[in-house]
């Protein structure tokens, strides 16, 4: 069996590389409205369809769809897929509104086909050690967890980078830093939650600085989110693309009974940890390197990856995330990040919007689940 895959956005160029690297899968078709763009780089990965209508690509034989196209396009173009009879791979955020969510749900669970999130940053390598050495109780209960997006993007709202040089207000003003609260969640809250395993988020609280750096946009330079699982733990996120500072897009930590973990900040630091007992002398609280813990407890396949499995992008995540994809098609195995999970972590962002508008108010999660009912598809304020 041959999975021929269909790429919708230029972006998802990043997970060619990944694609390459499995046997029995071909991407063979691109769309994208940039026509010198697209011809561009179809001839420089040899791709042999082009197309500037998504629908002129549904109607292809391709069997799958990866959507990488700006985020208010992720749910319309995946409604379109899934009647179509594709499966879909979907870029973050899953959607932009909460109704958004329910038609997705309703659409995967009608048509039967492989749903998965593309959140990168949960196959990070660090992370994914974390989560092993979490599953093995290296840190006890854990019972606390953090995530910070720091990314400076105010140029990003014209589009005066890459191939579009037009000068002309991007989709970023708007869908991004034209709204309030945690615009861009899942990146801080995705490997969290993996540490959280069968944890879900019951409320949601979201506080804002207000507007100091760039007050033409509405979104606060940072917002802070705090989300309130159901065994009562605590899940912290910061989200900034608007203060002057150096990027930090990848922090996290992580408290349990038995240790912690720490990522780096910048400046020579690096990912570190501290597990009780682990101490050289008796009474001495130091951190030691991650880097220590990654022969013992880095993931088999990171560790036995091919140099061209780990030439794909985002640390080489972005192999992990189409071979995830693909043996959920190939076998029907449950997709590493499902459409209930996509859901679930895309609505902290779009409560949080309604959380910070209302001085920080707790915002109860929907309980995302297969056969919703319409009276459980409703937010209290």
């Amino acid at each position: 069996m041959t999975i021929k895959v269909g790429i919708v956005g230029v972006r998802g160029l990043s997970y060619i590389m990944g694609f390459k690297s499995i046997p029995g899968v071909r991407v063979e078709a691109l769309c994208d409205l940039n026509e010198e763009l697209l011809k561009n780089q179809a001839a420089k990965y040899n791709i042999s369809k082009t197309y500037r209508i998504f629908e002129d690509m549904l109607e292809s034989d391709i069997d799958a769809v990866v959507i990488t196209t700006p985020m208010q396009c992720h749910v319309p173009q995946a409604l379109l897929a899934l009647e179509a009879g594709k499966h879909v791979l979907s870029e973050v955020t899953a959607g932009v509104t909460m109704d958004e969510l329910w038609w997705l749900i309703e659409w995967v669970e009608k048509y039967k086909k492989v749903y998965m999130m593309a959140e990168n940053y949960c196959y990070i390598p660090e992370n994914q050690v974390i989560a092993n050495m979490v599953d093995k109780g290296l840190f006890g209960e854990v019972y606390f967890g953090e995530g910070e997006y720091i990314h400076d993007i105010k140029e990003l709202t014209t589009y005066n980078y890459g191939m579009q040089t037009s000068g002309k207000t991007s989709w970023r003003r708007f869908w991004q830093l034209g709204k309030r609260g945690a615009f861009y969640p899942t990146h801080s809250l995705g490997p969290v939650m993996k540490w959280f395993k069968g944890d879900h988020i019951k409320s949601v609280s979201c506080f804002g600085t207000g507007w100091y750096t760039s007050p033409q946009l509405r979104q606060d330079d940072t917002t802070i989110t705090l989300c309130r699982l159901e065994s009562g733990k605590l899940i912290k996120i910061r989200v900034d693309c608007i203060s002057n500072r150096p990027h930090n897009m990848t922090y996290y930590s992580l408290q349990g009974t038995k240790g912690c973990y720490e990522a780096a900040r910048g400046l020579g630091d690096e990912p570190k940890i501290w597990i009780n007992g682990m101490e050289e002398k008796k009474g001495e609280v130091k951190w030691r390197p991650l880097k220590d813990f990654y022969e013992q407890y880095m993931p088999e396949r990171y560790k036995n990856a091919t140099e061209e499995q780990r030439a794909a992008g985002h640390w080489g995540g972005d192999y992990f995330i189409v071979k995830d994809f693909v043996d959920a098609i190939m076998t029907g195995i449950k997709p590493a990040i499902d459409v209930y999970e996509a859901c679930e972590w895309t609505a902290v962002g779009l409560l949080s919007e309604l959380s910070v508008m209302n001085g920080g108010k707790t915002i109860d999660m929907p309980n995302f689940r297969k056969n919703m009912e319409n009276k459980d598809k409703i937010i209290k304020l």
